[in-house]
């Protein structure tokens, strides 16, 4: 099942995807949603972001392929940054090139994996009980703002500027991530195409080692890092995260505004 939320005339809902129409629910995406019998095309609205996460835990270095080619060790717990709110972007949206000199910008197609209840401390067999969804996510990265200053790693804020973390277009609640593979395609040109299942920690291990780390909150969503392919992001030219079985994420970058 594809939920998603929309804008249609001004006004903001969330529903399930039936074929080319949104089957309208109420109350909370999370804990009790009630279908109103209400039904609109998806060609009619604005689709926005499917949740409104209080974080995106984003990993590095979870790919073995990756980690191979690069010559990084293999790491003994996942290793991850945090995404903020005002870096998320919907599918569709165009994303702004941040203004000044900060080098290459670099699209990163990833897996997301959404919580759908709070919890802390999860044991790996209850994963799964607390796992919503799945979703496409673009994890944008000005990357060579990350070690441009010798005494300080900026991952803040080369990962964080405004629209830095596209996802979407939905959540996917019945996926198999074990036998998923994730693509990105440039102007329909394919750059990524990688297992899912190459991952050093697979989305269980992950939502228990990080939630012994800090409360996931229903909603939050922990981007699984990505593998070989990513590139620089050249201004104008439309990317799509490709997750079959779930859906495509597709977004431009645009040259930096003037001041």
């Amino acid at each position: 099942m594809k939920w998603l939320r929309f804008r249609l005339e001004g006004i903001t809902g969330f529903g399930c995807l039936q074929g080319d129409d949104i089957l309208v629910h109420e109350g909370d995406l999370f804990q009790d949603p009630r279908p109103t019998g209400r039904t609109v095309p998806v060609s009619q609205v604005e689709i926005l972001c499917p949740c409104r996460p209080s974080k995106i835990l984003a990993l590095w270095n979870n790919f073995k392929a990756a980690a191979e080619k690069n010559g990084w060790a293999t790491p003994a717990e996942p290793l991850y940054f945090l995404k903020s709110p005002n870096s998320y972007a919907r599918h569709l949206q165009t994303i702004q090139r941040p203004q000044g000199d900060v080098g290459r910008v670099v699209y990163e197609a990833e897996l997301g994996i959404v919580m759908g209840r709070t919890g802390r401390n999860i044991a790996p067999q209850d994963s799964a009980a607390h796992i919503f969804g799945f979703t496409c996510v673009n994890d944008v990265t000005a990357v060579e703002l990350l070690r441009s200053d010798p005494s300080f790693d900026q991952w803040t804020r080369a990962k964080n500027f405004d629209g830095f973390t596209p996802f979407g277009p939905w959540i996917e609640t019945e996926f198999d991530a074990a036998s998923a593979r994730v693509r990105a395609l440039v102007k329909g040109r394919e750059r990524q195409d990688y297992p899912v299942s190459d991952m050093f920690f697979a989305p269980a291990e992950l939502f228990s080692r990080l939630s012994r780390d800090m409360t996931l909150e229903a909603g939050d969503i922990i981007s699984c890092g990505t593998s070989l392919g990513a590139m620089p992001w050249q201004d104008d030219i439309e990317v799509q995260v490709v997750i079959d079985g779930i859906g495509t994420l597709s977004n431009t970058l645009k040259p930096s505004s003037p001041s």
